[in-house]
């Protein structure tokens, strides 16, 4: 079945403000692909694997921002500090500390969100509330100078109960603003909140939103 990805990203388009940022999630997704929505003007690609996404970004343009947005182990870290626009996934002090380690080394700054452990799912991984909030607390983090605290990550239960789901995510706009204004008032640029995939990104920005991270509505189903 061939996947009209022009037509898909108008589609989701049309659905999300200017001030929201669109993540076009591409993992597992042949650079074919990539291409066709590059060619649509889509600039910012979200990958979970390493080793993948070190393929993609030798084939595709050097203007793409890359998000990582998978689970990261500390030994992954070094290999994509040179290239990474965004890590999205920062769930423990340890990483943090590593990706300062391995950005310092280059020197650069990357930007970071703290991902939150919101859901019930034992699949998912991120921060409590409550460690994050003993993590910033500790303000450790204010030493490291390789890494830019951005704003938060979370993903929302997969369930089709639209109430949970919402409330779930403004469980994490509350706690965006209360660490914003306890830590980050004078930050302008810890600003992004990033929950919402292609199931639930219509939800998440009525939850305020401001990175959804939309994969199968434009791509289709993933090719393992």
């Amino acid at each position: 079945m061939m996947i009209d990805i022009a037509k898909n990203l108008h589609l989701v388009r049309q659905n999300i403000p200017d001030t929201v940022c669109l993540v076009a999630i591409s993992k597992f997704h042949p650079i074919e692909m990539v291409e066709q929505a590059y060619a649509d003007g889509q600039r910012v690609f979200g990958e979970s694997h390493e080793q993948e996404l070190s393929k993609k970004v030798e084939a595709l343009p050097r203007d793409i921002q890359w998000h990582f947005i998978g689970h990261l182990q500390t030994n992954k870290v070094k290999a994509i500090v040179p290239y990474i626009a965004m890590i999205e996934t920062v769930d423990s002090w340890k990483l943090l500390c590593e990706i300062d380690k391995q950005a310092a080394k280059i020197d650069r700054i990357v930007n970071v969100l703290l991902e939150l452990h919101i859901a019930e799912e034992e699949s998912k991984y991120g921060f409590t509330l409550d460690s994050c909030r003993s993590m910033l607390a500790d303000e450790s983090w204010k030493n490291l100078k390789h890494v830019h605290l951005s704003g938060l990550m979370m993903m929302a239960s997969n369930v089709d109960d639209i109430n949970l789901i919402r409330t779930e995510m403004m469980l994490a706009s509350d706690f965006f603003d209360e660490i914003k204004a306890t830590y980050f008032a004078d930050d302008d640029s810890f600003k992004e909140r990033s929950w919402g995939m292609s199931h639930d990104y219509q939800i998440a920005i009525e939850c305020h939103s401001t990175m959804v991270r939309v994969g199968s509505a434009i791509f289709g189903p993933r090719v393992y």
